[in-house]
């Protein structure tokens, strides 16, 4: 019976660090095309207000491709940071459960 128990723990484990890995995922890639969005919004007013020449629109494009590059870089970082932690609060969460349900099997038995 115990071993039973300990294989549905570590598959709730399993199970709950892919979720984590997922949400943060879904998480990075919002943001991603949030900051392109609002990159590209911000390309298309600088270039109606200043009135640039294509040489310098390569540049622009350049720079803001490089700093786009190195968001979805830290995102991606992010994301593998956070799924560590939900793994973790997860573990917590069901270590407390395990453990009320011990008591409770203690109590009754």
């Amino acid at each position: 019976m115990d071993a039973s128990r300990g294989q549905n723990g570590i598959q709730l484990l399993l199970t709950a660090e892919q979720e984590a890995q997922e949400i943060a995922k879904e998480e990075a890639e919002k943001e991603v095309a949030e900051f392109r969005a609002q990159m590209e919004a911000d390309l298309q007013r600088y270039i109606i207000t200043n009135k640039y020449t294509s040489g310098d629109l390569g540049a622009i494009v350049k720079r803001l491709e490089k700093e786009t590059e190195a968001k979805i870089q830290h995102l991606k970082t992010e994301a593998d940071r956070i799924s560590h932690d939900v793994v973790d609060m997860l573990l917590k969460v069901l270590d407390l459960g395990h453990s009320r349900y011990l008591s409770a099997s203690k109590v009754v038995g």
